[in-house]
This record gives C-alpha cells, structure tokens and sequence, in this order.
C-alpha cells in the first residue's frame, strides 16, 4: 500500500522548491491546483522528480504518461495538506493577533480563520446553490480580484409608480433602487456614488444555521460564513456616513463570531447596543426539544463613528402595565398643595369592585383575586393619573432641594418647591412625588397608555400574522414591520438614506418607503410572486397592512429597478430551451467566442463532429459547463463593447449612476 504519510511530506518538500509556490511562508494550495488544471508543463516536470510522486500521480501508456489530475487534486485537497494562503492559523478560527505573533506580545487582538485574506464571491440564488465556492486571493490574482470587484454594467432600468411598471426615462439623485443580483459585486459597484451617504444599514443576513439559504459546500463552513460576511461589511461601512449606523439580526448559532468580527471592522468603541429581540413564545413544537426554549434574537448594532453618532440621543418609548409602586392618590388634586390629603390607591379599587377589604375581595372572586385587581387597578390608575403617585429618593440634590426635603420630613404634608427656572417639586416625607400622568404617552397615535424606556430587550413586538405583510406569503426569516419601524425611527430622520443589502420580502424598503426614508435593495434570489418589487408596487397603491394605519399611509411614490447585465444567464435559458442540433451547434460556436468562456476551455479543441454525436442531455451539460461563473458580469468600462450589445438607454442610466461623482 502506498505510504500517504509519505506521499505528503515528499510533495510538500519538492513544491517548496517552487518559490512561485510560497506566499507568507505557507504553500499557496489554490495556485497549485489552478496550475494542475491548465497542466503546467513546470508543475508536471517538478512532480516527475521524485520517483514515488510520480508513479502515484502518472499513469504509464505506450506514448508516456498521463497526469492524473483528478487524484492530484484530490490528494492537495485533503484535510492533511496545508490549507494555502488564505490563512496562517491552519484550520482553526479563534483570537489571535493581526501578525501571527502571540497574544501575549500584541496589543491588537483579532478574530482569524481560513481564507480570512480571500474574497468570497459565492452567491446565493438557486443557480450557485449547487456549485462550490469561488474564492479569490488579493496575493493569488489581483487582477482577478479587481475584475470582480470593478464597476459593472446595470440593465432591464424599470420604474414602478402609481401607474405600474415602465421603462425607466430619468434616474434621478433621489429615486429608491431596488437592485437584483449579487450583493458583493452590487455594494462594490455604488460605492463610486453612494460612500459616504448612507444613514442606516440594516441587514438579516443567512444565520448559517445549516438550514438556512447559506448552504455552501466548503468544508470550512463557518470560515466561510465568516469571509462572506466580512467581505460585504468592509464595503458596507465605506457607504455608511461619519453620522451612520448597521443594525445586523443574527440568532446564537454565530452571533458570538459575528460580534468579534464587527469589533474588528468597526471597532469595540463603536459598538453601541446588543438587543435582544422576543421572535415568538415557548409553545407548540417548540416544547418538545429538551432545555430551554429559543424565543429570541439578537440586533448587533455599530455606528461607523460614534462620537458622530448624531441619532444616539433619541429616545423611544414602548407600552407598559402599571406599576405596581404607583400604589397612594391624592383625594383632592385640585386643591393647594399645603391642603392635599393622600390615600392607597386600593381604596379606590375596592371602591370600583364594591368591596370593603382584601377580604371582601377573595371571598368575592376567589382563584380569580389577582388578575382581577391587577385589571382594575390598571383602569383605575389611568382614569386618576393626575392623583396617582409614587415617590423616590432625589439623587445628590443641590442646597435648595435639601432644604425642601429637610422641610417636608417634619410635616405632615406635602411640601412644594418652585425652582426659578419654573419648575416645580413636591416632596413628601423627604421623597419626590413622581405622577402616573408622567408615564402616559401616545403610542401609534392611540390614546394615552402607561410607558416606559425603551431597554435593550424588545419583548413587545408581535411576529404574529406578518408572513401576509405586504401581500407576499414568505415565511423564513420575515421580520416585522414594527420591527424596522423602530430601528428607522432610532436611526434617521425622513429624507435619509436607508440600505438592506439581503432585502429578502423586502420588509425594510417597505417600512422606509412609508416613513419617508430614500432607500436602495439588493437581493439576488428571485421569489416569483413573492418577490420584494411585489411588495413594494403594493405600498405604492396603498397598501394597508404592517405600519399603514400607524404612519398614516396612502400610497404614492415610485422606485426604480435594476439588475446586473450576466450574458451567461441568458445563455443558460437558450440552453435550458435548445431543442434541435441547430440550436446547440449555434450555443457553442457562440460560447467559444464569448467573454465568458471558461478559461480551462481550449476552443481549438472541442471538435464539432464529436458533440454531435452527444445526446441532449449530453449537449446541454457541455454547454453549461463552458461557463465560467467567475467572470459572469459585464464591466462598466466594457460597456460600448458591440459583444456586449448594451442598448444606449442602459448606458445612459449607466453614466448617471457612476459619473454623478
């Protein structure tokens, strides 16, 4: 038997020879494997070397050998061998300091995994669902990386107003876009236009769950999580303003991870608040899996600069029951304060349930004493929120107020104190008097309710019945439009900028639709019925449901559609719609010609006789497989290209976009 252990240490020992092969000391496994695919004769020779290699990876025929790519590929793909170099922290993720040195003599502590230094271009609809991730390395193909991230051409400029959809004849500097295809290549694309501008980024990105729509097949899962999230917020805080905010929703199965990476990308100083959101209640299914119950997620939010955090003092009030300290009334409220008589409450409540004592009260409705006295209390309280009271110790009080306390402890009264400022103070028995009519407050424009702050942990919004919000039916991972609502009314103030880069149903350009707020989409899975233009052509007519009633909304207002030109997707429904040998014989000379031919394609070699003796099936998988998903895109500056047949309206909206700046 073929010794691996062995196979592997002499392979490693003999690539090391190829200083082509080394970057930051680690062998580069990536441009190994691209040069095992293109047969490069230098690569072939080393391997043939070492006598063992090369009667594992050759095979002998009469006219010489064979190199057996597909082993090769395999074999430097294995767990065993060095990783590349996308990381000097082998297969681990964890803290570590920026330059490989340890912790102990670093001041910078930083998160680390694989492929941390590649950038992950993967996507995400049902297309690149089935394919392994392509990854790019700045060390291993800058030009490559640049390419992908370069500006690309937009199409299909639509505008959807009161009137429906039509095709677009101006974009102007305050429409809202709502963009399809990949949101990488999308974000880096409207940073020459948009750095800088935008208010708020709220994003609910795939929670690598392992049932989510993050199903990668890279073996590094979680570090590839990590590089796709990395990649898409590094350009996101370039968008944010100096004054801007991200608020990002995760659940526990990384929100540990992606708080250590948004330290590193914003900076702890700027982290401003961790919410904990109540998504459901503990019942149904849920009951039966062991431990505690999941009933919430978490809202991570960061300002891009937090001392420009100029939204930060805003201050949000949520319902709240009445609080049972708020337990004495004054019987006459309308007299002088020197004249003022107090009470319990409780006598008023009993008065309201006709009962004389606590007593009374049980024997008249038993098991049923405490909710019924907590609901009359609730009542009571409110109808007498002039009188009601609860009182409290003043904290560090200036000279004039300590008299006034000292005052009050020796009377039998309350004792009141006007500031010249003209406020005023009542004290009691050397406590203020705070007034339940204080903590009333209009909330969504109903009548007064009993508030409080709003804390870091929202139990108060309901998931309940949102999957209809909007008129579109999906399920998974919709979030509320009371939700958004308040991160926006937190966050900005009407006219802003607001980006969802994984708009999903397209929850946060509907809410920012009806406040006011300008807003750009991007979502590159396709919903059919469901799918976020959908819903927003529905708040436009009007819609009623969500936020409607509460901001008062009517209808109006239009934005504008785009996606990504991808000459490939088209070629893939000619394919998928090829029904004769005409059809395919004109889709490979087509291919063969075209800028998305997949680089290990040798045209010369795909001999027209031989593919017409293919099946259909055959044919299509050949066509499909002629694709190089890495280069799907058309550049901007490929534009006026005749290949590329971009109509002169697109370029026109195109020159808009880009040159504005």
């Amino acid at each position: 038997m073929t010794n691996l252990t062995n196979i592997l240490s002499k392979l490693t020992a003999l690539i090391e020879k190829n200083k082509a092969y080394i970057v930051d000391g680690s062998l580069n496994r990536n441009l190994l494997a691209a040069d095992a695919r293109k047969y490069d004769p230098e690569l072939l020779n080393l391997l043939q070397e070492d006598k063992e290699l090369k009667e594992h990876f050759f095979s002998s025929t009469d006219g010489g050998l064979v190199f057996k790519k597909d082993v090769f590929l395999q074999f430097i793909m294995n767990k065993e061998f060095l990783p590349d170099s996308y990381t000097k922290y082998k297969i681990k993720i964890g803290l570590g300091a920026e330059d490989g040195s340890l912790l102990s003599e670093s001041g910078d502590v930083v998160l680390n995994w694989p492929y941390k230094d590649a950038i992950l271009e993967g996507g995400q609809d049902k297309e690149d669902q089935k394919r392994s991730e392509v990854f790019f390395n700045e060390v291993l193909a800058p030009d490559q990386i640049t390419r992908l991230l370069d500006d690309k051409v937009f199409t299909n400029w639509k505008r959807y107003d009161k009137d429906g959809e039509h095709d677009l004849d101006e974009l102007k500097d305050d429409d809202n876009l709502i963009i399809k295809g990949n949101n990488l290549v999308v974000l880096h694309s409207l940073e020459k236009r948009y750095a800088g501008k935008v208010k708020l980024i709220y994003i609910d990105p795939p929670y690598n769950t392992g049932g989510d729509s993050f199903r990668y097949n890279d073996s590094f899962n979680k570090a590839t999580w990590l590089t796709f999230m990395k990649n898409r917020l590094e350009v996101a805080k370039r968008l944010l303003s100096d004054e801007g905010v991200i608020y990002i929703s995760i659940d526990h199965h990384e929100n540990h991870t992606l708080k250590l990476l948004m330290d590193e990308i914003f900076g702890r100083t700027n982290s401003i608040q961790d919410i904990v959101v109540e998504t459901s209640s503990p019942a149904g299914f849920k009951l039966v899996n062991p431990g505690p119950v999941k009933v919430t997620e978490t809202v991570l939010v960061y300002a891009k600069n937090k001392p420009r955090y100029i939204n930060g003092e805003k201050k949000l009030f949520v319902e709240d029951k009445w609080p049972t300290n708020y337990d004495k009334y004054v019987i006459n409220p309308d007299d002088e304060v020197d004249q003022w008589k107090i009470a319990p409450l409780s006598e008023l409540i009993y008065r309201q349930l006709d009962v004389n004592s606590q007593k009374e009260l049980k024997a008249k409705f038993g098991q049923s004493t405490d909710v019924v006295y907590s609901a009359t209390a609730s009542a009571v309280a409110l109808q007498n929120s002039k009188a009601v009271f609860t009182t409290y110790k003043p904290h560090n009080p200036a000279p004039q107020m300590k008299k006034a306390i000292e005052e009050s402890k020796a009377a039998d009264r309350p004792v009141e104190l006007r500031k010249d400022d003209g406020s005023r103070h009542i004290l009691l028995k050397g406590r203020l008097m705070a007034f339940y009519q204080s903590k009333l407050k209009k909330i969504d424009e109903r009548d007064p309710v009993p508030t409080r702050h709003l804390t870091n942990l929202w139990t108060d919004l309901s998931w309940s019945g949102i999957s209809s919000e909007g008129g579109n039916m999906l399920n998974n991972g919709k979030k509320p439009e009371k939700l958004l609502e308040r991160i926006i009314n937190l966050s900005t103030n009407p006219g802003d900028l607001v980006l969802d880069y994984h708009l999903g149903s397209g929850t946060t350009a509907a809410v920012a639709h009806k406040m006011g707020r300008q807003y750009i989409g991007i979502e590159q899975m396709y919903y059919g019925d469901d799918d976020p233009t959908k819903r927003l052509h529905n708040v436009i007519n009007g819609d009623q449901s969500g936020i409607s009633k509460v901001v008062h909304w009517q209808g109006g207002g239009s934005f504008v559609y785009a996606n990504i030109m991808n000459n490939s997707n088209k070629f893939r429904k000619r394919v998928e719609a090829a029904k004769n040998d005409t059809d395919y014989l004109q889709l490979l000379n087509e291919a063969t010609s075209s800028s998305f031919l997949s680089y290990r394609v040798d045209p010369k070699r795909l001999n027209e006789e031989e593919f017409r003796k293919l099946s259909s099936a055959e044919k299509r998988r050949l066509l499909l497989e002629l694709i190089d998903n890495n280069t799907l895109y058309v550049n901007y500056e490929d534009i006026n290209d005749p290949i590329f047949k971009v109509s002169e309206k697109d370029k026109e909206f195109n020159k808009k976009l880009y040159e504005k700046n």
